[in-house]
């Protein structure tokens, strides 16, 4: 929901260049291509595919281990209130932390705030925070153009087969595909220079464990038994990190291919309703692509943004300063009208 309080943004040179970093021109035509130095290539790609399909299709597994929690009615309330305990604070790293902070600048905060959310965020386990970064501001230069690390609609053939794997593509095989990966130190050098994101992403494998360890701590600390740890990492662990790979994913390929256009913009990103609630506001992404600057995503009366109402209460309690915000003049502007909206 939109928060009136607050300095509003000022409109910039271009919407594209918002969401880059400082020191890096994003591409001014249609068809300009990524250039070499701007992507990037794992120096072990065998090695990252498969750390990635572990990371990817170990939860999905463990599932199996949830049906059969289900099927002889052994599911705990613990178990629930453990998965919400952790999915909503690591889910707030990364909507938050990683993309409306770290990525897009939308607001300012102090180092240690800054650092709690980017750990937070590496909780998620989608990968260390400068990648992740660099990866989504190359997503905003080139969205659903050629050079968009994930787009459903480049290079996927056409009819419901194209459809399919471009769906499929943004969805999660751009995980496995390096071709157009962000390069750190193209997309985010401010990352690179900075020694408490920088710490955070070196040691991105301690803070994925101590993310799995916390819901068997809790599981153990409320349940009183081993097996109550074990479950407890299974649901605060396995299943919340499956839901929010899934939310995250959801966002680069459902909207950008299903939903409504509030706003003009030069790609097809949608703002995806029912997925708001469980992507803590993300799925306002005709918003967000429309002002990549605002750390407000919901910007009408029924748009509830959970990550904007927190980034507000954060501002209110002093732990955030110079928040953006967008004018209804500047919202105006870009405005669709009910007969141009799609």
């Amino acid at each position: 929901m939109s928060v009136a309080a607050g300095p509003v943004a000022e409109p910039q040179e271009t919407e594209r260049q918002d969401a880059a970093p400082r020191g890096f021109q994003a591409p001014q035509g249609p068809d300009d291509g990524p250039s070499p130095e701007e992507i990037q290539v794992p120096v072990l790609e065998n090695v990252d595919r498969a750390v990635t399909g572990l990371i990817t299709g170990a939860p999905p597994l463990l599932l199996v281990l949830v049906g059969w929690q289900l099927w002889n009615r052994e599911l705990h309330w613990r178990d629930i209130a453990i998965f919400l305990i952790m999915y909503v604070p690591v889910g707030l790293g990364v909507t938050v932390g990683f993309h409306r902070l770290l990525t897009h600048r939308s607001f300012r905060t102090s180092p240690w705030l800054r650092g709690l959310l980017g750990v937070l965020g590496t909780m998620a386990v989608e990968g260390p925070v400068i990648s992740w970064v660099a990866d989504h501001r190359k997503h905003h230069a080139y969205s659903d153009r050629f050079g968009d690390p994930h787009s459903p609609h480049v290079d996927h053939g056409g009819g419901w087969r194209g459809a399919l794997r471009g769906l499929a593509h943004a969805h999660v095989g751009w995980l496995f595909n390096h071709s157009q990966r962000g390069a750190r130190d193209r997309f985010a050098p401010d990352l690179v220079a900075d020694p408490v994101i920088g710490f955070v992403d070196r040691t991105f494998v301690l803070w994925s464990l101590v993310g799995v360890a916390i819901p068997f701590g809790l599981g153990a600390l409320i349940g009183g038994t081993v097996d109550a740890g074990l479950e407890g990492m299974l649901w605060g662990g396995a299943v919340r990190i499956f839901v929010l790979h899934h939310i995250t994913y959801s966002i680069n390929s459902l909207c950008h291919f299903f939903g409504r256009q509030r706003f003009e913009t030069d790609d097809h990103s949608q703002n995806l309703s029912w997925l708001a609630p469980f992507s803590l506001g993300e799925a306002w992404h005709n918003n967000h692509h429309a002002f990549p600057t605002s750390a407000i995503h919901g910007m009408g009366r029924r748009e509830v943004d959970f990550s904007g109402i927190v980034i507000s209460a954060l501002e209110r309690a002093g732990l955030a300063w110079d928040v953006q915000r967008i004018s209804p003049d500047r919202q105006a502007q870009k405005a669709l009208t009910l007969r141009g909206a799609r």
